[in-house]
């Protein structure tokens, strides 16, 4: 089942249930107005869902063409993401001089959750200088998870799995990690592909906890990288258990794994401008890639062995915020 939100109706948008192909929609306003709606009712919500995924299948539905997507989740109560990426990590540790240690645990932190953009709305940032970058990775919507769950336990709470690009500022990043304190304003608002799926929609390529997908990142239409989701060293029920070792979470939680990176990032590139100029560094004694100016256009898709998207892309230009367009 794939669901979206469309960009009318008020600030959480509205509710569909998406067909298969991405071509034609149910509005779902008589089970639930909005994804939120639904997660904080899932058992009520999913059947009838469910039912007008069959409907679609069977050739009903409005057509999606010409119709504007919000995030599937345009606020959120909580947004957790974490960093199970070996590579990204060992890289990163390369680039400082620090020993890359691997933690027992999940490394996790708590970000902006108020605001998710939508697939294909610019995305306003202050100053070129601050380092514009993305991060594309893979993320788990669950329902209300009870604080204290196993692993296993928590499988059963994730609901929807979705595609984000993780915006980051990343000459903010450095001064407030020192802090101790986390990021603040080193992290605006993500973004989000058009479409969140079940789990089952996934079939195979979901597998061990995992997105089994390979995530393909463009730069102004040219390849960045394309790495495999399935290499995190944590899977996505063990961070929704790690994030719920001393809480409950909400329904509706957003748990995100990270930078998509890869041991042969020679050949399966990055996800991130950070970690490619890490590596140029590294290896090539300098850094040759900038990081993003106002203007540039920055796609994500994850496309399965075939050829589907489930997702859909993530496709959007960096602009420069204004006071003027944001009222």
């Amino acid at each position: 089942m794939r669901l979206a939100t469309l960009a009318e109706g008020g600030r959480d948008g509205t509710l569909v249930v998406v067909s298969a192909d991405g071509a034609r929609f149910l509005p779902a306003r008589n089970l639930a107005a909005t994804l939120q709606a639904a997660l904080d009712d899932w058992p009520r919500a999913e059947p009838g869902l469910r039912a007008f995924s069959r409907r679609l299948e069977a050739g009903e539905g409005e057509t999606l063409a010409g119709r504007a997507f919000a995030a599937p989740l345009p606020r959120a109560w909580q947004w957790l993401d974490g960093s199970v990426f070996p590579t990204h990590g060992e890289l990163m540790a390369r680039l400082f001089g620090i020993e890359a240690k691997v933690p027992g645990k999940p490394l996790m932190y708590q970000g902006l959750s108020h605001q998710f953009l939508g697939p294909a709305d610019e995305v306003p940032l202050p100053r070129e200088s601050d380092g514009i970058d993305f991060e594309g990775e893979f993320g788990v919507i669950t329902d209300a998870v009870p604080m204290g769950v196993s692993a296993a336990e928590a499988a059963s709470h994730i609901k929807l799995v979705l595609l984000i690009n993780d915006w980051s500022l990343r000459a903010l990043a450095g001064p407030e990690m020192q802090t101790g304190f986390g990021w603040i304003q080193a992290k605006p608002a993500c973004s989000m592909a058009p479409f969140a799926v079940t789990p089952d929609v996934l079939a195979e390529e979901w597998k061990d906890g995992r997105v089994q997908m390979r995530l393909r990142v463009e730069r102004n239409g040219v390849w960045f990288g394309e790495p495999h989701g399935g290499a995190m060293s944590f899977s996505f029920p063990e961070l929704v258990a790690h994030a719920a070792g001393t809480r409950a979470l909400c329904a509706g939680t957003i748990v995100g794994s990270g930078t998509v990176s890869n041991a042969d990032y020679k050949t399966s590139g990055s996800t991130c401008i950070a970690e490619r100029r890490a590596i140029e560094t590294l290896e090539e004694g300098g850094v040759k890639t900038p990081f993003l100016s106002f203007g540039e256009r920055v796609r994500m898709q994850a496309v399965d062995r075939a050829g589907r998207s489930p997702f859909g892309a993530i496709d959007q230009r960096v602009v420069q915020h204004s006071r003027e367009a944001q009222a």
